[in-house]
């Protein structure tokens, strides 16, 4: 069962990442940050968190990859944080596995409540 209070955010930008973590720590989530999917994919392998924060253009393996590997063994809920706006990428996100979609730039108070609705979201029996 998934650990409620814990995030995982994988992202390769440092200062997005940083945002997502003071975004999300002070409403109490741990966070566990990485920078590349190979890492991300490890580190909810170990913590198990309830939600991971997945960016979509990375070096190596790109975000609809590691969320599709992620999904191989884990019912995080994954949500999608990219610049790219447009049907077709969001469309492919949830395709790979993703349960929300929130495009770059976005409000700290809006990546909140969505963290927040994925948590308290019953996931989808599968």
């Amino acid at each position: 069962m998934p650990n409620p209070n814990v995030v995982v955010v994988i992202e390769d930008d440092v200062d997005i990442r940083s945002l997502l973590s003071a975004t999300l720590e002070p409403v109490g989530f741990v966070v566990y940050t990485a920078v590349d999917g190979l890492t991300g994919i490890e580190t909810v392998r170990r913590v198990d968190p309830a939600v991971t924060t997945l960016d979509v253009s990375m070096p190596g393996l790109d975000g609809f990859e590691t969320a599709r590997r992620i999904r191989e063994f884990s019912g995080t809920r994954i949500l999608m944080v990219s610049a790219r706006v447009d049907a077709t990428e969001e469309r492919l996100a949830r395709e790979a596995g993703a349960d929300d979609y929130l495009t770059k730039p976005f409000r700290p108070r809006e990546l909140r409540a969505r963290v927040q609705a994925l948590v308290t979201e019953p996931g989808d029996a599968d």
